[in-house]
């Protein structure tokens, strides 16, 4: 068995980006737990309940970043690359439950509306626009490539989105007098975030399942590896997440004249890694020889 490895460049750390939009999320919870308090606005400090689940998903996927780049051992022979996705699907989760406890709450206001408690929740509202709408920044450069870091993206554009929904709300009902309209904006902005953090979600949860990444086409890896020069067939073929910016493949090559040298298996590897993404591929040679056959190759499905 021949294992030929090309490993991509250490994926691009969020440190600093973390560190910028966990403490900014904290200071925005105590400020909007004191305003609350003072202001008699039950509101308000829900609201700073629910911007505690934000800090929660930065610190899970801060975490997650972190783990990433952790060294392989004894035990872990991959390393810990796989706590990415579990913090993007604990993130996206997370979410979820969020803004059912919004529709929730929205829903109970439209039967029993509440006052808002004016121009406090507006003002404290726009900071909160401001503050999810710069950490969302932050992290909008790598969301589309790294599924840990798509969750804290989400997560943070999903209360900027909030907020303004509450700016907007609040801004209407000192017009209007409308408090039907404060849980109706709620309610929508609520649908727009699910749609999103839905996908999320099943990404995230295809990903720990083991699935094909969405960004690779088994079909074509297959063809690319049956049209090699002296590869009669392919089978046992498997591509799975290590992480969520590393892609795995191992697959068993029926050559029967053999593997004709090292150079092939080097030059396989780095079309995997060009064409497909697939950092970390495992090639199996065999010949084909009928009083040898892989017991393997009833499994393969791709």
């Amino acid at each position: 068995m021949v294992h030929p490895h090309q490993h991509s460049h250490s994926p691009k750390t969020y440190n600093r980006a973390f560190l910028i939009g966990t403490s900014l999320n904290i200071g925005f919870v105590l400020v909007e737990a004191w305003f609350g308090t003072i202001s008699h606005s039950l509101a308000l400090i829900a609201d700073a309940g629910h911007n505690l689940s934000d800090v929660l998903g930065l610190l899970l996927a801060w975490a997650a970043s972190y783990l990433v780049q952790r060294p392989p051992d004894r035990k872990y022979t991959y390393g810990l690359r796989r706590s990415s996705i579990l913090a993007a699907l604990l993130n996206a989760i997370l979410l979820l439950l969020a803004m059912g406890g919004i529709a929730w709450e929205a829903i109970r206001r439209l039967s029993d509306p509440s006052p808002v408690a004016g121009g406090t929740v507006i003002w404290v509202a726009g900071i909160g626009v401001v503050i999810n709408t710069i950490t969302a920044l932050l992290f909008m450069s790598g969301q589309e490539r790294d599924l840990n870091i798509r969750g804290a993206f989400l997560h943070m554009a999903a209360d900027a989105l909030v907020s303004v929904g509450v700016v907007f709300a609040g801004i209407a009902i000192l017009q209007t007098g409308w408090l039907w309209l404060d849980p109706v904006i709620s309610l929508i902005v609520v649908v727009v975030i699910v749609f999103g953090t839905w996908n999320l979600f099943r990404e995230a949860l295809e990903l720990i399942l083991d699935g094909v990444p969405k960004q690779i086409e088994p079909i074509a890896v297959r063809t690319f590896l049956d049209e090699l020069p002296g590869v009669s067939r392919v089978h046992d073929l498997h591509i799975w997440a290590m992480s969520t910016t590393e892609t795995a493949l191992t697959a068993h090559l029926v050559m029967p004249e053999g593997c004709v040298s090292d150079r092939f298996l080097t030059d396989t590897s780095a079309s995997l890694q060009t064409y497909f993404g697939i950092d970390h591929s495992t090639l199996q040679i065999e010949t084909g020889h009928p009083d040898y056959p892989c017991h393997l190759e009833s499994e393969s499905h791709v």
